[in-house]
């Protein structure tokens, strides 16, 4: 089969409410949400994967909390727009997701199934990784505060087994970084248990790159072979644009090709 467009965006935050310590005004998401969703539409792409923090969740720095049964409302009215998409859309869960949410709340008002999963599209494999649980390996949820990511061991076999039943070149989806080893905010690792989770990446030997969110930047990396790259924020993080980005992924070519809107940067990568 042919090249397949993918579209990515992370970190949008929708929420009613400016934060004046972290920058945010969080409150512009309809139009920048609106905006990429008609940018894809136009493009046209194939898929839509979003990689986390589609929602804020009620703690704002510096702003009032307000009531947090609102947040189930702005989830709604963020995902209107999204649904406006004319190719399949796809969610990973952040951890502002579950902030105010339960996961079982989440899926329920996006219409999707499961917080990991994984589906064919085109020549290629994605996998969407759920790294919204404890230390213990149990659901956040409701959790208030919570930065580091965690993918327990049941995740990690399904994962496993997942990997080998594909000889499709994979991507892998997934909020937190799994290839940053310490973070000041998790107080170690973005994901608890980063290393074994790449290290079944890396043994099944289909996984040619790891899509990530959470950081608000343009990251990239390459370890053992796979592309790691951390995809610039949808939020209005400090006057950025609405970023981006459009994925061309040729299977003849083995190619990657990210082309960026707003502050998203371009990278052309093989595999």
């Amino acid at each position: 089969s042919g090249p397949l467009h993918l579209g990515i965006f992370a970190d949008l935050h929708a929420h009613d409410t400016d934060s004046p310590v972290e920058g945010k005004v969080m409150t512009t998401y309809p139009e920048r949400l609106g905006a990429c969703v008609d940018a894809m539409n136009a493009w046209p792409a194939d898929l839509v994967i979003q990689l986390g923090d589609f929602v804020n969740g009620n703690f704002v720095i510096g702003a009032p909390m307000g009531d947090p049964a609102r947040i189930v409302d702005i989830l709604d009215q963020a995902e209107a727009i999204y649904a406006k998409l004319d190719a399949p859309r796809y969610y990973v869960l952040g951890n502002h997701d579950v902030y105010d949410l339960s996961k079982e709340e989440f899926l329920e008002r996006v219409g999707a199934s499961s917080t990991y999963e994984s589906f064919d599209a085109g020549a290629y494999h994605f996998v969407i990784l759920d790294a919204q649980y404890n230390k213990k390996g149990e659901d956040l949820g409701h959790a208030g505060w919570v930065v580091q990511g965690n993918i327990p061991q049941a995740q990690l076999d399904w994962l496993q087994e997942d990997l080998a039943a594909t000889d499709k070149p994979t991507i892998v989806c997934v909020h937190q970084r799994l290839e940053v080893d310490f973070d000041l905010l998790s107080g170690g690792p973005e994901i608890l248990d980063n290393k074994e989770v790449q290290k079944v990446m890396e043994d099944s030997g289909v996984v040619i790159a790891v899509f990530e969110g959470h950081d608000h930047e343009n990251a990239y990396t390459l370890i053992n072979g796979i592309h790691y790259i951390e995809f610039d924020q949808l939020t209005d993080e400090h006057d950025s644009a609405p970023s981006w980005a459009y994925v061309t992924l040729d299977p003849v070519a083995r190619r990657i090709t990210i082309k960026g809107a707003g502050d998203q940067a371009d990278w052309n990568l093989e595999y």
